[in-house]
């Protein structure tokens, strides 16, 4: 069976996804098979792995540092927020049903063996499992139904270290606080602590090491710095949102709906030297961007709404009126159309009118379309007309099923390679004029489609672009994992942690 670590934090956005996978990468490094779990993820971020199943992308994230193929036995239960009291709970990659929170809490223990299932099943594979909490593990209120951390350390007989953020102040209290509130032998599954986003002299801060360790008795076996590395976040608390709104050369605006999912999509943009990507949620926020990306949602109907009252739905059709380029993806692309209809409640229910930028039409359905797509842009017209023909790939995850209007032609031909429409062709996506739409997730991950969108928004405004270099987003992304792997065998205590997982805990069998 694997050794298992287990990453928890004082609070939320600690840096347990980060770290997680810094030590994913490390154990890799040095010759293990390991694989990343959450026996529970929340996130609007999600992924469709080659079977067709729907995961949470942190642990795609973190399988990705360990170089393996992420499963959704990496993260057996995902919930997806629908409002704010109730999300759709999926489970084993596959929609359960939507639940309240409350409805939520009574259930999930009936959860427990899909959870040591998944759990067993990478123990079999891998030499080390890295398990990362969710939260705190200190909440008194929700701890009796724990199943995600200390519940989930005492499953899976795993020794924890706990994650305290000193950026946003007071980690002494949070590491101490979250200790004392823990029963006497959870406290003992803690074997290490580390103090995260560290800026400053580190020798200021050693006196109060020393007075931490002398008032829980549990060592800390790292300071780890603030690292400026691109790699996913989670979403709920991500930084990009309210991060550089500084306009470069070419600059791009994400409209930051309320519930608002897989805008990683947006990233590889990130990385293009003299673009600017941007979220926005009000009109004096959005200024005169190139080009406006409409993400991903959970509700279209509703952040439709959202969109009409902030005003955003007019500031679009302005900047269509003025050659502006619109893009928008799965629910972005819903709303880009005529009509929206929910006849079974899927969403907001009943029907409402759509921007009406694109020739379409959309009816929500109660089976969830969960499929990976490779393909190619067919003829696309406008300022992204060089797009033609080029390849393309990501996935699909939506609820809903948009029709096209008699003259109105798609602009992608895909074909699925995973869940049950595997080997099924079908074309996707409207453009018209500047306005595009498609449901493929993941459409800008190729560095071919990134360099072709930037150089057209640069020639089209007169810049010149014979110098522009495209950034192939997987070399990217695995330099940035091996950035994350050096700062923390700098600032953490390796060894000792190969030490934590070699010794485990008490309990074991």
């Amino acid at each position: 069976m694997a050794k298992v670590i287990m990453v928890q934090g004082t609070m939320s956005n600690a840096g347990k996804s980060l770290l997680a996978a810094g030590l994913c990468r490390i154990f890799a490094q040095d010759g293990y098979k390991v694989a990343p779990f959450k026996s529970q993820n929340m996130a609007l971020n999600s992924f469709i792995t080659e079977e067709g199943l729907e995961m949470g992308r942190a642990q795609v994230m973190q399988a990705e540092a360990a170089g393996i193929k992420p499963s959704v036995y990496m993260n057996p239960i995902l919930l997806k927020p629908t409002n704010d009291v109730g999300s759709q709970v999926i489970v084993n990659g596959e929609v359960l049903g939507t639940m309240s929170a409350r409805d939520y809490f009574r259930y999930k223990k009936k959860l427990v063996p899909d959870i040591l299932k998944a759990f067993h099943k990478l123990s079999e594979e891998y030499d080390i499992i890295v398990i990362e909490g969710a939260g705190s593990p200190a909440e008194i209120n929700l701890k009796s139904e724990d199943i995600v951390n200390m519940g989930m350390a005492k499953m899976a007989h795993a020794p924890v270290l706990l994650v305290g953020d000193i950026d946003r102040g007071g980690v002494f209290a949070q590491l101490v606080g979250t200790v004392e509130l823990l029963e006497k032998e959870e406290r003992a599954r803690i074997k290490g602590l580390i103090i995260n986003k560290f800026r400053g002299d580190k020798s200021i801060l050693d006196p109060g090491i020393e007075m931490l360790e002398e008032r829980v008795g549990i060592p800390v076996v790292g300071v780890t710095p603030y690292l400026h590395i691109e790699v996913e976040d989670e979403d709920s608390l991500t930084e990009r949102f309210c991060g550089n709104q500084e306009v470069a050369a070419i600059d791009l605006a994400v409209i930051r709906l309320p519930r608002i999912s897989n805008f990683t999509d947006f990233n590889p943009f990130e990385s293009m030297e003299g673009v600017s990507l941007r979220y926005v949620t009000s009109v004096s926020e959005l200024k005169n961007p190139d080009m406006i990306l409409l993400p991903g949602t959970k509700n279209t109907m509703e952040d439709l709404k959202w969109l009409r009252q902030s005003g955003l739905e007019n500031a679009i059709c302005k900047a269509t009126a003025e050659g502006k380029i619109i893009f928008g993806i799965c629910g972005g692309y819903q709303m880009l159309g005529k009509t929206l209809k929910d006849p079974h409640g899927v969403e907001a229910g009943g029907e409402m009118k759509g921007i009406g930028l694109l020739d379409t039409d959309t009816v929500f359905t109660e089976k969830k379309t969960r499929t990976r797509v490779t393909g190619r842009f067919k003829k696309v017209g406008g300022i992204l007309q060089n797009l033609s023909d080029m390849e393309m790939e990501g996935y699909e995850i939506h609820m809903g099923s948009t029709t096209l209007g008699e003259q109105t032609a798609a602009f992608t031909e895909i074909t699925s390679f995973a869940g049950e429409e595997k080997g099924a062709a079908k074309a996707d996506g409207v453009c018209h004029g500047n306005v595009y739409g498609t449901y493929v997730h993941g459409i800008f991950e190729k560095e071919e489609v990134v360099k072709a969108i930037v150089t057209a928004i640069g020639e089209a405004k007169g810049l010149d672009m014979t110098q522009i270099a495209g950034v192939d987003f997987a070399k990217f992304k695995e330099i940035q994992y091996n950035i994350l792997a050096d700062a923390l065998r700098k600032h953490m205590d390796i060894s000792r942690i190969y030490e934590i997982m070699e010794e485990g805990t008490d309990d074991e069998d």
